[in-house]
């Protein structure tokens, strides 16, 4: 198995519904926008924000930004310890770190909030670094994120893989020539993940942990 492996975060090492959908329902209300329920909201796990409220509620790219603001004024103070560890994530890290293998969070949340994320929930110092965005949206897209963690630690292609699941994780990895493991118990679908062309699929933390293990 490759050496370096880079993991989304939402949706793949912790189940951030709770926070992430009341962040995106506090957004909307400021532009009297009123959400009925929050299961609803689930397509902003994963992508970037700005174009889920722009491709969700047709909002200019202004007003998405303006959205956004208001999403982490919500986020930045409650939402983001609205979160949870996948069972069995930091056992997983842990068993790979051990193996001497690199491990990278590559993610499209700005990089302080899953900093803080990681450290909140002790996950830390079981990786080797945390990659995210940028608070000014000049890094956001998934293909651009995998990039700069692959950069900014000298990591060649043909040694790294990609862990995510939503379909942007599979095709930042192909942006980046990185084969991709979409996992089943996040928030994408098979149907997503086989359209998107990921290279294996996996239904569970344990089954994740395997694959990487071998």
């Amino acid at each position: 198995m490759k050496p370096v492996c880079l993991f989304d975060l939402d949706g793949t090492l912790t189940d951030p519904k709770e926070g992430i959908t009341k962040s995106v329902a506090y957004a909307l209300g400021k532009f009297d926008i009123e959400v009925k329920h929050l299961d609803d909201l689930k397509v902003f796990i994963g992508p970037p924000l700005q174009d889920s409220f722009m491709k969700y509620y047709s909002m200019d790219e202004e007003q998405a930004q303006q959205a956004i603001q208001y999403y982490r004024e919500y986020f930045s103070t409650t939402g983001i310890f609205e979160n949870k560890v996948y069972p069995g994530i930091a056992q997983m890290l842990q068993q790979l770190k051990a193996q001497n293998k690199k491990v990278l969070v590559a993610t499209s949340k700005p990089e302080g909030f899953a900093r803080q994320i990681m450290e909140h929930f002790q996950l830390a110092d079981d990786v080797d670094d945390v990659c995210g965005a940028t608070m000014d949206g000049s890094r956001s897209k998934k293909g651009d994120v995998i990039a700069y963690a692959l950069n900014k630690h000298h990591v060649h292609e043909m040694d790294a893989i990609m862990v995510g699941d939503r379909e942007h994780d599979i095709l930042g990895a192909k942006e980046n020539h990185l084969p991709c493991i979409a996992v089943l118990y996040g928030y994408g679908s098979r149907e997503e993940f086989e359209k998107a062309g990921a290279d294996i699929i996996v239904e569970s933390v344990s089954e994740l942990t395997n694959y990487l293990m071998k």
